[in-house]
């Protein structure tokens, strides 16, 4: 086993990506440029943004790239790790709301074995 699992970004395999699918990769880049473009929020706070979505989606590639250009853009260490506590907060923030799941289901089950 390689020993990371994700393989490092290379013009290589960004190159066998694009032949792969070269309409698709072209439409997608497009996308990108779209969505980090300056608009009703600056640049810096997409990437303040998408870092702390990459945390939650745990893409390590995202996580690596965004803060990167969070930071050349002028962002500080102290608003990226901000940025990752609210999703860090979130995630967290998700599971508790979910939990009401877990607690319907137990009362379910409760009900179910008093009606046996």
């Amino acid at each position: 086993m390689p020993e990371t699992y994700y393989p490092k970004p290379s013009p290589a395999l960004s190159a066998k990506r694009r032949a792969l699918a070269p309409e698709t990769d072209k439409t997608f880049q497009a996308f990108s440029r779209q969505v980090f473009a300056e608009g009703a929020l600056s640049v810096n706070v997409k990437h303040l943004i998408a870092v702390a979505v990459a945390h939650v989606t745990q893409c390590p590639y995202c996580i690596d790239a965004h803060t990167k250009a969070a930071l050349r853009g002028g962002a500080i260490p102290d608003e990226v790790m901000e940025a990752i506590w609210v999703a860090s907060e979130m995630r967290a923030g998700a599971a508790f709301a979910h939990s009401t799941l877990a607690l319907a289901a137990m009362d379910e089950e409760q009900q179910r074995s008093k009606g046996e």
